[in-house]
């Protein structure tokens, strides 16, 4: 089996990318990045458990701190000057919980990773449809960062990025998820808590009109009981 790894943030999203990766064939070797968000330690946890669930040795798991991202700021989820609004998803531009730029040094981190352990391809969960409107969740940079990762390496490390649910809605990343047995119990998609999910952040209602749309029930709990 040759040897992939996944960019694992321990949300949905990459958790169903790394599921995805496993039934193509590749051993998984799984990166994840913290950097001063606010749900630093419970999306640690997220990934480590969900590492745990796919047999991934410790030699094969890579923890990066990135707290320059949080020193450099301009972001809600890294600054506390700058409040985490509540979620609206029919809200317009780039919102508040944008980490500028964060994709680069997260897949800065997985190539330079790949050279030193011979990865040729690095998976990540990004989507560009249905999703927050980051701007470095878009295919046109993934694919310039390939290009850019292939000019920066050695001839023989030849770089693919894939994303696989990069045009997908959450709806059909939920239903993809509960039909390669995803363990989707273990992610953790809430912005603002490490206890009970909120319910009301974007990120937590994006995931739970998935689930809803998607027609099946979210396996993880949250502060409000009506909620999933």
């Amino acid at each position: 089996m040759s040897l992939a790894i996944v960019a694992l943030s321990g949300g949905m999203d990459s958790c169903v990318t790394a599921s995805i990766a496993r039934r193509e064939g590749h051993e998984l070797a799984l990166l994840h990045v913290c950097y001063g968000q606010l749900t630093e330690a419970r999306e640690r946890l997220a990934f480590e458990q969900i590492a745990d669930y796919y047999g991934v040795p410790p030699g094969r798991r890579l923890v990066v701190p990135m707290q320059a991202l949080k020193l450099i700021g301009g972001s809600s989820l890294t600054d506390p000057v700058i409040p985490l609004e509540k979620g609206d998803l029919g809200r317009s531009g780039i919102p508040l919980t944008y980490v500028p730029f964060r994709n680069a040094h997260l897949l800065a981190a997985c190539v330079s990773w790949a050279e030193v352990i011979k990865a040729r391809r690095i998976y990540i969960g990004a989507v560009e449809g249905d999703a927050s409107g980051y701007p470095d969740c878009r295919e046109s940079f993934l694919r310039a960062f390939e290009t850019a990762a292939n000019e920066g390496t050695r001839p023989e490390t030849n770089i693919a990025i894939h994303t696989p649910l990069i045009d997908k809605t959450k709806a059909e990343i939920v239903k993809i998820g509960m039909s390669i047995d995803a363990p989707l119990r273990l992610t953790w998609s809430c912005y603002c808590s490490e206890t009970l999910a909120c319910g009301l952040c974007d990120s937590c209602l994006l995931r739970l009109r998935g689930f809803e749309q998607a027609g099946f029930a979210d396996p993880i709990e949250y502060l409000s009981g009506d909620q999933g």
